[in-house]
């Protein structure tokens, strides 16, 4: 594969659209479709965190989505009691949507790279929730019967995070029937 250049005008412009991008994400989160109880929604955020992952790269995307990440703290944080959740539930899982940047270049990177940037949430707020959110752990749970705070975790987080995703690819797949389908391609 090779190696995409990145000279000062394209780095300029990569960080022009990663400030762009991490605005409208942070707006669209704001857009909650459905909220859970304990923090987690179905929201449009992540759409722009995407498409800059697979236009940008791996490097771009991480620091792109570090940044949403520290933004969606400050400004969304309500659910962040302890200094673990904040952790967890914030900077590592919003940081790791930025491993979609890692599908860039394959084909059908804009939702490889949406499966790869949720799993990283997901785990991100799987390990959070199963530890740190435990003790919160109903005893049932869309209709279940609640034993262990890992499943319970799973369920609870593994939800949000598989309807976000099926909109983002939604999304995705609408704009790929328009005009404005080459941005979901590389831009360099």
């Amino acid at each position: 594969m090779k190696q995409a250049k990145f000279t000062n005008s394209v780095k300029l412009r990569a960080l022009c659209e990663g400030a762009i991008m991490i605005a409208l994400a942070q707006v669209l989160s704001y857009v909650k479709l459905y909220e859970l109880p304990q923090g987690g929604s179905i929201s449009p955020g992540l759409i722009p965190i995407f498409l800059y992952c697979v236009r940008w790269g791996f490097g771009p995307s991480m620091l792109v989505s570090t940044a949403y990440a520290v933004l969606q703290l400050l400004l969304d944080g309500a659910y962040a009691w302890a200094w673990q959740s904040i952790v967890g539930d914030y900077l590592v899982a919003f940081a790791l949507l930025g491993l979609g940047g890692l599908c860039w270049k394959l084909p059908g990177g804009i939702y490889l790279g949406a499966v790869v940037g949720t799993l990283g949430r997901f785990l991100g707020n799987y390990v959070t929730g199963a530890t740190v959110w435990a003790e919160y752990m109903p005893e049932e749970f869309f209709g279940m019967t609640m034993t262990t705070p890992w499943i319970y975790s799973a369920l609870y987080n593994g939800f949000y995070a598989v309807c976000n995703l099926l909109l983002a690819c939604i999304v995705f797949f609408l704009l790929q029937q328009t005009a404005l389908r080459k941005y979901l391609a590389p831009a360099i």
